[in-house]
């Protein structure tokens, strides 16, 4: 279901999660909501040497990863730190919170709304000239160069700003998670892979690795 391009860099995680209603009617747990707190402790933490990582994964294909193009885990620091990082739905805000914490930046795609047609999904760079629209007020994000998730529709998810074609919705029952990650970071992926699928199972999710 799942392919990946040969990167010299990228070591991502995947996985999906599935819930036993619609989102829009599961309750995020209060301990999930409290880590997307500035300050908040947690079991991981980000660091200056996993977001230089983070930043060079994505400049290898030619990307430039700053201004409002960096990270979303950046984003969510800074977010956090002006007390705006608010809540959306369970698995949304469990992701914020394991983004937040581990610096590394994390892709949630509704699997009902990706087009998956013959050949399922795949992660590699964006080609010239790509862009899709990346919120509801119909905002456009040049992606060419950078690592993307590819559904049969073209690029719907990466590690700055997830496709709004593809993000989840109050009806969403099933999602596939990528954790952007890095072989700089050693085993930071994984950890924080399996502390977002525990934050999720906590939820009621059932969750399966990729």
């Amino acid at each position: 279901m799942l392919t990946i391009d040969p990167h010299p860099l990228l070591a991502l995680s995947a996985f999906t999660a599935t819930f036993p209603a619609p989102l829009g009617t599961v309750a995020t747990p209060p301990d999930v909501l409290a880590l997307l707190q500035d300050g908040a402790a947690a079991p991981m933490s980000s660091d200056d040497a996993t977001r230089a990582a983070v930043r060079d994964l994505l400049r290898h294909g030619g990307f430039k990863p700053t201004g409002r193009s960096k990270p979303a885990s950046e984003y969510l620091i800074k977010a956090a730190a002006e007390g705006i990082l608010g809540p959306i739905n369970a698995v949304v805000d469990a992701c914020n919170a394991v983004s937040l914490h581990s610096g590394l930046p994390i892709s949630v795609v509704d699997l009902d709304r990706a087009v998956l047609g013959d050949v399922g999904l795949r992660v590699g760079l964006a080609p010239a000239d790509a862009t899709y629209v990346f919120n509801a007020s119909g905002q456009t994000i040049d992606v060419a160069g950078l690592l993307c998730l590819f559904d049969a529709e073209g690029p719907c998810a990466n590690a700055v700003k997830d496709a709004q074609r593809t993000k989840t919705t109050p009806e969403t029952r099933r999602t596939l998670v990528i954790v952007w990650g890095c072989t700089a970071v050693g085993d930071r992926v994984a950890r924080a892979a399996a502390w977002y699928r525990a934050l999720l199972e906590q939820a009621g999710a059932t969750t399966a690795a990729m």
